[in-house]
């Protein structure tokens, strides 16, 4: 058995993932990462490592003209070859605004479609530990608290990840709870790109290559070509040290982050915590309140420290798409009202 697969099946375990008797759905670019997957997936299939229905769903974005449209013929040969069932659709159109929001949003309904439809326990994506290190940085940059710090999990309830995005992406919650559907990424915690890539060149599949991935327009791709590099000239390992930073983040818990659990905060209870406890239960809450974190900053969560701690009553901090009101010894989110 190929290191590759026999990392993903101890992974498996590890996770407590079902062996049998269901359905997953795979989530297949046409890239290294997800097409590695796809593979090691029928191989623990064919040798009856695993007795599972695998269903591989490809999303054409039509963001690179023919590139997508060749992409899209890649990964509907490829399962054809495979004998591997799949399905695909197309994307209408992306709302204004942030592209990669937008396209990752239109990609995980499209995922929770097929899921629904087939009853698939969960959508199985190729986040490597890359993609863990960047989404670190990512949030480091964008100033984000602990929640962002602890970049991605390995398994999560889907509603969480189509309502938000993120820094979202933290939220501790029990293996089988009541969300329908998981979103599990099972190369995160021990697969490097590279892995990937050469595990594809292993089996013969020429996998396709996302030219956007070269657009330096984009954050993420700074990160990973400009960034990353110097940090790598000052710690050959730091693709893994940042990864395991986000790890060890997710197992910290602190007061603050049960406080954020109700839809009102008591300000007694807020004034005791740790400067770090009440930047982690402001976040938390905001998070719930809001669905997600986007274009929440550090000026907001200071801002809403600052109103913890004022001695008049009555005040209001302004935050994107919403506000928080100060009144009778505790504070609220209010979300704005959308004019129709």
């Amino acid at each position: 058995m190929h290191t590759f697969v026999r990392n993903l099946i101890t992974e498996w375990r590890r996770l407590e993932l079902p062996v049998e008797n269901a359905t997953v759905v795979i989530g297949v670019s046409g890239g290294a990462d997800s097409v590695s997957l796809l593979l090691a997936m029928r191989e623990l299939v064919q040798t009856q490592k695993l007795d599972l229905r695998l269903v591989a769903a490809h999303f054409n974005h039509g963001l690179r003209a023919f590139e997508s449209n060749a992409d899209e013929r890649f990964v509907k040969m490829l399962t054809a070859e495979l004998k591997i069932e799949s399905a695909s659709e197309h994307s209408k159109s992306l709302a204004t605004g942030n592209l990669e929001q937008n396209a990752r949003r239109a990609r995980y309904q499209f995922l929770s479609r097929v899921a629904d439809g087939i009853g698939a326990f969960a959508i199985l994506t190729g986040h490597t530990i890359n993609d863990q290190a960047e989404t670190f940085l990512m949030n480091l940059i964008r100033g984000s608290g602990r929640d962002g710090l602890c970049g991605m999990r390995a398994v999560r309830p889907l509603e969480e990840e189509k309502r938000g995005g993120g820094e979202k992406d933290t939220t501790p919650f029990p293996l089988f709870s009541s969300s329908p559907t998981l979103l599990v990424r099972p190369l995160l915690s021990w697969a490097k790109r590279q892995d990937t890539e050469q595990f594809c060149l292993d089996n013969g599949i020429e996998f396709c290559y996302d030219t956007m991935n070269d657009d330096m327009a984009f954050r993420r791709v700074q990160i990973r070509k400009i960034l990353l590099p110097v940090l790598e000239d000052m710690n050959p390992k730091i693709v893994e040290t940042l990864a395991n930073t986000a790890t060890l983040m997710q197992n910290l818990e602190t007061p603050g982050n049960r406080l954020a659990l109700t839809d009102v905060l008591i300000l007694g209870d807020l004034k005791i915590l740790s400067k770090s406890e009440l930047n982690d239960a402001i976040r938390s809450w905001l998070r719930d309140r809001r669905g997600n974190t986007r274009r929440l900053q550090l000026k907001h969560v200071e801002a809403v420290e600052r109103l913890i701690f004022s001695e008049k009553s009555g005040r209001i901090v302004e935050l994107p798409g919403g506000k928080i009101v100060k009144s009778d010894g505790k504070i609220r989110y209010e979300q704005n009202k959308v004019e129709n």
